[in-house]
């Protein structure tokens, strides 16, 4: 019985090979992939096109959430529930909800932020299969990988291996599950 491979891993020496086997991994048509290095590389998420909105969009999402809990909890307190005309003064005065109501607007999309990064980055993971690959303790310290999942669409054993032997890596080997 055989392991089922997670990805094939290519090992490089500099970064500027990792961003060149990148935009060509991309370009061939590979789409579930990652990289690892001992320091952030921004070129290396963008030849990947890794633009991912969504934390964006929720934290949008919870900021206006925020704002409208606010807004609804002052007026039902001071116009609906509770209310006091004191000196003449309007029952909803709007200039004297705004402060809290911006402190809960940045309380709830702070929240939805840390929330959404810890979520979405399947965060915690104790266990991760790339520690499997050969020499993986060196990305953080002075080697490049690149991994093709074995999920992705283009994926084929061999040809993903040649392609990947194209790129002139120090190895490239399989990663197991």
């Amino acid at each position: 019985m055989s392991i089922p491979i997670y990805g094939l891993m290519a090992e490089f020496e500099k970064p500027d090979q990792l961003i060149h086997a990148t935009e060509a991994a991309h370009a061939a048509g590979y789409r579930r992939m990652d990289a690892y290095t001992p320091f952030p590389i921004e070129e290396v998420s963008e030849a990947m096109h890794f633009h991912d909105d969504l934390v964006r969009r929720i934290v949008l999402v919870a900021a206006i959430s925020g704002m409208i809990t606010a807004l609804t909890l002052q007026v039902l307190g001071s116009a609906v529930d509770y209310p006091l005309n004191i000196g003449g003064r309007p029952l909803l005065s709007w200039p004297a909800f705004l402060p809290i109501t911006f402190e809960l607007t940045i309380l709830f999309a702070g929240i939805a932020a840390v929330l959404s990064v810890i979520v979405l980055n399947g965060l915690p993971q104790p266990y991760h299969p790339a520690f499997n690959a050969p020499n993986f303790e060196r990305a953080s310290i002075d080697r490049f990988f690149l991994c093709i999942e074995s999920n992705d669409p283009q994926f084929d054993l061999s040809a993903t291996r040649k392609f990947l032997e194209e790129l002139h890596p120090v190895q490239v080997s399989e990663v197991e599950q």
